[in-house]
């Protein structure tokens, strides 16, 4: 693939739609195998959990999306963050940021094979072969134009939500539907006020994603003051999606019973009789689920990498774009990655970077919320075009909902999970002095570049 030196810079063709359904299909993650575990957290009562999460999330999101209206760059945090601190820290950031985003490709390609294993059963090493075949095929597609990821985007999302609502509808009108199953074994929350705790904070992770569009923002068409609309889609969006979900499945068997189901919609399908054409169609949504958050966070992965290139946090190689306007070397590390997880997702270690990806988010969510807040007090003269309401403590209640998100997320991590975080950041460190030593070995080359408002007419 070779350089497009011409026009060096990233392609404009995410209309907002496209955007929503890029963001919004990442966050709603593939409840097909994850349901289950939903209910073994806190029964049915995870519906209001959902939505509860959602509003919390707001004020990080409006922060979010405010930051990028003001310095609207791919780098996203990392330029942010050097901002309002210096360059070294908004690496560690952005180190941070790549963690959340590079463990979902993996993931999703797994919620794939499960899909497919309610026909076909297959080996542990078929299972992984299959998988990090899909990260392969969709490393070739990603090197060609934007949109086409945005187009399939479009065409998964709306096609996985409107199967949903007709599984969901099927469930509720069924006959078999019933609040007995709701309410009779417990109530909404059985396991008490610590189930509701654990649920509220493990549950979170269902909310990443929506902290990616700051990463495509120089691909999209639509003026940078309307992103906040965007953030809140992917929000609310699968919130609703959720609640409905967990009641419509809830309704149908006792929250011990989904809790012991490897995927309960095609599962209860079968087992009460009802058309197995609506379990096919279980399968193909829970399938669009994977695909959706499999490509937004893939798409956001390589634009970390690229953006943190943009300010010479990186070798020049990873803003190297292809004819196609594409970040082919950062695609490649990605798929390196990906393959890296894909080897050894069976083992409890990918478990625990699954686990500290959440402890980053919480991490990235408050410094972006910070960051927001010192730059309006260092630059209050820089045109905001998008602002998030309510001053300084609708930036502190997001810090303090981020705090929260570190500390529920810590819950469940053990010690060979909190070594998994040190030896990730420990990379990023040795990253960050190799860089350092480079720029004083070659005086004068790959200088930090800390882009500003005046930077935005450069790009």
């Amino acid at each position: 693939m070779s350089e497009n030196n011409n026009e060096n810079h990233l392609k404009k063709s995410l209309s907002m739609m496209t955007m929503i359904a890029i963001a919004a299909g990442a966050v709603i993650g593939g409840w097909l195998a994850e349901s289950p575990y939903w209910y073994s957290l806190t029964g049915p009562g995870a519906a209001f959990i959902f939505l509860g999460l959602a509003v919390l999330l707001v004020p990080v999101g409006l922060a979010f999306a405010e930051m990028v209206a003001l310095l609207p760059f791919s780098s996203s945090v990392a330029v942010w963050t050097a901002n309002a601190t210096n360059h070294r820290f908004g690496w560690c950031i952005q180190w941070l940021m790549f963690l959340i985003q590079i463990v979902e490709p993996p993931i999703c390609a797994f919620i794939l094979t499960t899909a497919l294993g309610f026909f076909i059963e297959f080996t542990t090493t078929q299972t992984m072969l299959i998988a990090v075949a899909i990260c392969v095929i969709w490393y070739i597609i990603s090197n060609f134009n934007i949109s086409i990821s945005g187009r399939l985007s479009n065409i998964f999302f709306y096609s996985m939500v409107g199967i949903s609502i007709c599984i969901m509808i099927l469930f509720f009108t069924s006959g078999k539907w019933s609040v007995d199953n709701l309410l009779g074994h417990g109530g909404w929350f059985p396991k008490g006020g610590y189930g509701l705790f654990l649920a509220s904070g493990v549950l979170t992770i269902k909310y990443i994603g929506f902290e990616m569009t700051p990463t495509m923002i120089e691909e999209t068409t639509f003026p940078v003051k309307n992103m906040w609309k965007v953030i809140l889609a992917a929000l609310f969006i699968p919130a609703i999606m959720y609640a409905i979900v967990v009641i419509a499945i809830g309704g149908m068997a006792p929250w011990t019973e989904l809790a012991e189901m490897s995927m309960p919609e095609p599962e209860l399908i079968r087992s009460l009789g009802l058309p197995m054409i609506f379990a096919w169609g279980a399968l193909i949504a829970g399938s669009l689920h994977g695909f959706t958050t499999f490509m937004g966070f893939w798409t956001s992965s390589a634009r970390v990498l690229y953006g943190a290139a943009q300010l010479n946090m990186l070798p020049t190689p990873f803003k190297k774009l292809n004819r196609y306007g594409q970040p082919y070397v950062s695609n490649f590390v990605v798929l390196l990655f990906s393959v890296f997880f894909c080897i050894f997702s069976a083992s409890n270690w990918v478990q625990y970077i699954y686990a500290v990806s959440c402890i980053a988010a919480g991490l990235v969510y408050f410094m972006v919320c910070y960051d927001a807040y010192r730059l309006r007090k260092t630059h209050p003269e820089w045109p905001r075009p998008y602002k998030a309401p309510g001053g300084s403590a609708f930036l502190f209640l997001g810090m303090l909902v981020s705090i929260w998100v570190v500390i529920a997320s810590s819950l469940s991590l053990d010690f060979a999970g909190w070594m998994s975080l040190v030896a990730y950041m420990a990379i990023g460190i040795i990253v960050l002095v190799l860089m350092e030593s480079y720029r004083k070995k070659n005086p004068g080359k790959l200088d930090p570049i800390i882009l500003t408002p005046d930077n935005i007419e450069e790009k």
